[in-house]
């Protein structure tokens, strides 16, 4: 499970860069100043899960079968979150309405927040060699 977290981390590192440079140069002159920074948004975004999944990948603080649960909403919650930003931004460029599925970038959102929720609740219950705590 350790080395597709991994793999997936740098993938999504990987195309929050190119993502990323495309919005900041071929999309300058195509969208508005607002569009593009919502398309940031997204960038931002996925580039600190992305990070996130590297961290859960190659730790030992958290057992295999959390990094399974953390993994599967951090991917879903880029996806919608990130991924629904992205067609937003760019919603005057296509033929689909994006702004018709607009409704999963909460869903992404939550997705993510629960991933968070689930680390810390994790590491509540870690019981510590050095604290009495």
């Amino acid at each position: 499970m350790n080395k597709k977290i991994l793999i997936t981390a740098s993938i999504f590192g990987l195309l929050a860069v190119v993502f990323g440079a495309f919005g900041a140069h071929a999309l300058k002159e195509l969208i508005a100043v607002e569009a593009q920074q919502t398309f940031e948004t997204g960038v931002r975004y996925q580039m600190y899960h992305a990070i996130l999944l590297l961290f859960i990948g190659s730790t030992a603080y958290i057992q295999q079968k959390k990094k399974k649960i953390l993994y599967y909403l951090i991917v879903l919650g880029i996806i919608l979150f990130s991924g629904s930003i992205y067609g937003l931004a760019t919603n005057l460029l296509t033929t689909f309405d994006f702004k018709m599925i607009g409704f999963v970038t909460p869903i992404g959102g939550l997705l993510l927040i629960l991933a968070w929720g689930v680390m810390i609740t994790d590491f509540l219950k870690m019981e510590s060699k050095n604290d009495n705590q």
